[in-house]
């Protein structure tokens, strides 16, 4: 009996030492995002001039803000801005066009473990256009 408590009281603690340890990865993953910006460049075979494809920008808490794709010329194509709640969720995502219009709203429900449950996408006059609904089998 002794043995099974001891057992069991090792595998709760080693549990939660993964759980403990995934949140410190995922903690320090952001902090290193932290007022980052990352340009991506892609450079054709046979190019000797490589050109700005995406840039990616992070806020003060490591969340992704806004996130830019431009087109071969050197325009851009599109850009989405990341919103955040007060618990730092991401909850709406604007999506503009090459001339920097809007285009969609994306607006995101989560499951309580939060993993995304819905996207609702509506047109830039509100107009509910499509649902997109997530199911998760482990």
């Amino acid at each position: 009996m002794a043995r099974i408590i001891r057992l069991t009281a090792f595998l709760l603690m080693a549990g939660l030492c993964m759980s403990v340890s995934a949140q410190q990865t995922q903690d320090t993953k952001r902090e290193r995002k932290k007022n980052l910006t990352i340009k991506e460049y892609k450079q054709k075979t046979g190019s000797k001039v490589p050109r700005l494809d995406d840039i990616i920008r992070y806020d003060a808490n490591g969340r992704k803000v806004e996130e830019i794709e431009y087109s071969s010329n050197g325009s851009q194509k599109s850009r989405v801005v990341y919103e955040y709640d007060d618990k730092g969720v991401c909850t709406r995502e604007l999506v503009y066009d090459h001339k920097n219009k809007v285009q969609k709203i994306r607006k995101i429900e989560y499951n309580a473990d939060g993993t995304r449950h819905k996207i609702y996408v509506y047109s830039p006059k509100g107009n509910l256009e499509t649902t997109r609904t997530f199911e998760y089998s482990y």
